[in-house]
């Protein structure tokens, strides 16, 4: 099991002392020198102020975050948690991820998603209706991009006639989040891993998601990820799948237990699980930093025997 951590803009209102070139740079080099596997900031270029004073988080721009931590880590993997796929031209999509992977010397992950707020993608100027075909079209663009000079593809508002993109990345993993089984059918066909997240029955009802609280819950869709996979012709060992601890509180909640952790992962794991990700305080440098500290001692030294 590797792990990853998301950098603690994880409410409203944010901590300032989190925005700031010191504290990005001290918490990923700390999560790399404490043994954690990869680093991960959210996308939101423009939340609602409904949605941030209902329980809603910050977020800084995820491209630019992973320039800076690119540049002071040598190990972490680089992994949005995750991207709006929908939200941007995909042409910029691919030019910032390729920048990034050849940057880090090819440690960015471009986990991406369809995302589920309105009033994000109608101040964007994308039809949320859109969403599904956007994100597919996405896929084939950046990947095409990638890989062929003189690319043409004719999407729903834009047209390339012959575009040629360089730095052309030797392989950018691609992650696909959600919950439902048209995010699994996506995995199967044209991605690197799966990232699903966990969803008590109110989040569901609010991210309109299926519900994922248990191990119980995630069986059954992992047996048509792998049906999936299996139908698609590909090795299933090929594919992540990255899950926070089901039912744990994360480091720095009074409630946090570290063997509890242990178990859960040990039995995600049993199901294939690779990845974990989990969350730290976001009310100071300070508690972040404690955050890392315990996760790493309680979860992360243990479960790699040391």
């Amino acid at each position: 099991m590797r792990h990853f951590v998301t950098y603690p803009m994880v409410a409203h209102p944010y901590s300032p002392e989190l925005v700031s070139k010191q504290a990005i740079v001290r918490f990923a080099t700390r999560a790399e020198e404490l043994g954690f596997d990869g680093v991960g900031f959210t996308d939101h270029p423009a939340p609602s102020h409904r949605w941030l004073q209902a329980g809603g988080h910050d977020a800084l721009d995820p491209f630019a975050a992973f320039g800076l931590v690119a540049g002071v880590t040598e190990r972490l993997l680089l992994i949005p948690n995750i991207l709006v796929l929908p939200y941007r031209n995909p042409f910029l999509v691919a030019k910032a991820a390729a920048t990034l992977d050849a940057l880090s010397d090819g440690r960015f992950v471009l986990a991406v998603a369809t995302g589920y707020q309105r009033g994000e993608y109608k101040a964007l100027g994308v039809d949320f209706e859109e969403r599904n075909p956007l994100f597919d079209e996405a896929l084939e663009v950046v990947k095409g991009v990638w890989s062929t000079d003189d690319f043409a593809y004719d999407g729903l508002h834009f047209t390339a006639r012959g575009q040629t993109a360089n730095p052309k990345p030797a392989h950018v993993p691609i992650w696909i989040g959600g919950n439902s089984a048209l995010s699994r059918r996506r995995v199967a066909r044209a991605a690197d891993g799966w990232n699903p997240f966990a969803a008590p029955a109110t989040l569901a009802r609010t991210a309109k998601t299926p519900v994922l609280e248990t191990v119980a819950d995630l069986t059954p869709m992992l047996d048509h990820l792998w049906q999936c996979v299996d139908e698609a012709g590909r090795d299933r060992a090929e594919i992540d799948i990255c899950l926070s601890a089901l039912g744990c509180a994360s480091p720095g909640d009074p409630a946090f237990d570290p063997q509890q952790h242990l178990d859960a992962l040990g039995s995600l794991a049993d199901l294939g699980v690779t990845w974990t990700n989990t969350s730290v305080p976001g009310d100071g440098l300070d508690a972040a930093l404690e955050g890392l500290e315990q996760y790493a001692t309680g979860v992360i030294a243990p479960s790699r025997g040391q």
